[in-house]
């Protein structure tokens, strides 16, 4: 059955034209967003979920959306969903940070100019039939310090474009490295260093408990006196009453802020203050940023969808498309190989130790660890996967540990999952094979060579004779057929195990007729997603 996607805001016909391309069956009902009831209602019948800035996608919405799997908000801000709320449900949140990059930078640069030469007041001067020439008197953006905060995606594009103006640019972003910022012409600099020598000031940073009110009533008092400040990112960056005090002192010369501390902004302490330019959160808001973020949402979605590619999801890891085709037996030998400990486990999970050796040491290990971490916590709760469980295993305080290597052994690249617990440590490796196929190599580190099957019997016993014939005869009884047969052991004489491929699950009868016969310290039947 196609996936079934529901856009329930106004995205651009191209967009929804992208689903039904990609062979999705997709409802576009661009006004449901605002109808919380109806979406409610319904939404249990889609697999994934288009939305802008109407929707508002709750707990209780999620609540009802048994079949979704992902959450496209086209534009960056998803303060309209609920991502923890949709993390333990297993829902996959995406936005498209890319699509409006340019047109956000830009209207930071035209908010400089505005405040600078103070256009919004010298033109309703002049369409009031006044002449005041000598009123509004500007300043050149021309030889002044900018100072960026944030120079990351959209900072990095106004770096670019204000040293265009011949603006001198420093820069204050705890992930910009000294080669970086060489590298783009801008000068690294801390804050505090920062605050006194920028003649203009502007935000590009999201908003976290680090960056909320970053200019604070103490460090705005740092600015230098004349300083104006641009803020196009996100409201609360900005203590909005200190900033209005010191306008009004006349130590800070003007303002420009695209967005509030509380939108929509009906009242606001900026607000009517001379050379405050304001807009409502016009960041994204050009024709080619609409239809760039609708696009890309939409080809998002669909590649998840259709491929299984992660593209700028928020609560969990990346996968391109690319990556997906490459690391696809590996996410299933991952999932495999935790579902494999995670069943033979019944006490309750310490810490979850994961090495990756060779070939695989290079590709995407988040994305693999929470594959593992998934197949592992399947046994308790059926309903997690790869996106909800690494918040289940953190809400039960396990422990997530990775080592990577270069290739050790005579694999290309393995894996290995162990799994600590009041008890023991158990663990199990196993590696791709050049058919694409998964393969077990080393169960409690005993060699062994598996193939994975759907339904498979795990056995320990003491390594003597005719243990086989025990196996088959007994499983033969009972109508299973054995279609691979992986032996190992220790020493000889010592712990041996067996590991056996069946057509169908052995059923209660064949599991008490070996158990009888008293040859086997663990019989365990395991059952494994394998399409």
């Amino acid at each position: 059955m196609a996936p079934k996607v529901l856009v329930s805001d106004k995205l651009s016909e191209t967009a929804v034209q992208i689903f039904r391309d990609r062979g999705i069956d997709v409802d576009f009902m661009p006004d449901l967003g605002k109808d919380k009831d109806k979406l409610a209602e319904i939404i249990g019948n889609y697999d994934g979920l288009a939305i802008r800035s109407a929707t508002k996608v709750t707990p209780s919405l999620l609540e009802k959306a048994d079949r979704l799997k992902v959450v496209g908000r086209a534009g960056i801000g998803t303060d309209n969903v609920d991502k923890d709320a949709a993390s333990k449900k297993g829902v996959i949140v995406m936005n498209t940070p890319f699509g409006n990059m340019i047109t956000t930078a830009e209207h930071a640069i035209a908010m400089m100019f505005a405040v600078a030469r103070q256009l919004p007041e010298a033109s309703a001067s002049t369409h009031a039939g006044k002449w005041e020439k000598s009123k509004f008197m500007g300043v050149e953006l021309t030889g002044k310090t900018l100072g960026v905060i944030g120079a990351g995606n959209i900072g990095g594009i106004v770096c670019d474009r204000a040293r265009g103006l011949k603006m001198k640019v420093i820069a204050y972003d705890p992930f910009l490295s000294e080669e970086k910022a060489e590298k783009m012409g801008v000068e690294k600099v801390e804050l505090e260093e920062l605050l006194p020598r920028a003649d203009f000031i502007t935000l590009h940073v999201p908003l976290t408990d680090q960056t909320r009110n970053i200019l604070s009533r103490e460090n705005l008092k740092k600015t230098k006196k004349g300083v104006r400040v641009i803020n196009c990112a996100r409201g609360g960056l900005v203590d909005e009453e200190a900033l209005a005090d010191l306008l009004k002192s006349g130590h800070v010369a003007g303002a420009g802020f695209d967005v509030f501390s509380e939108e929509p902004a009906k009242e606001n302490p900026l607000f009517n203050l001379p050379n405050v330019v304001c807009t409502p959160h016009l960041g994204a808001s050009t024709t080619e940023a609409q239809e760039n973020v609708a696009l890309q949402v939409a080809e998002q979605m669909s590649n998840y969808l259709i491929d299984g590619a992660v593209e700028n999801a928020l609560n969990m890891p990346s996968m391109t498309a690319e990556e997906a085709k490459v690391m696809g037996p590996w996410v299933a030998l991952s999932s495999h190989l935790g579902a494999f400990i995670g069943q033979m486990t019944d006490e309750p999970v310490k810490a979850i130790n994961i090495l990756y050796d060779g070939v695989v040491a290079e590709m995407n290990l988040a994305a693999l660890n929470c594959s593992v971490i998934a197949g592992i916590m399947k046994k308790s709760n059926p309903d997690v996967n790869l996106v909800s469980a690494p918040v289940v295993a953190k809400e039960r305080g396990i422990q997530i540990s990775t080592t990577n290597q270069d290739k050790s052994g005579a694999f290309e690249g393995y894996i290995k999952v162990t799994v600590v617990t009041e008890k023991r440590e158990r663990s199990v490796a196993g590696t791709v094979f050049s058919d694409g196929k998964p393969r077990f190599i080393q169960i409690k580190g005993i060699n062994v060579d598996a193939e994975v099957g759907p339904h498979m019997l795990y056995t320990t016993n003491e390594d003597v004779p005719g243990i086989i014939g025990t196996l088959g005869g007994i499983l033969g009884q009972a109508g299973a057929n054995i279609a691979n047969f992986t032996l190992g052991r220790a020493s000889a004489g010592g712990e041996a195990i067996a590991l056996l491929y069946l057509d169908e699950a052995p059923n209660d009868a064949a599991l008490k007729a070996l158990a009888d016969t008293g040859k086997f310290r663990q019989i365990k039947p395991l059952v494994f997603d394998v399409v």
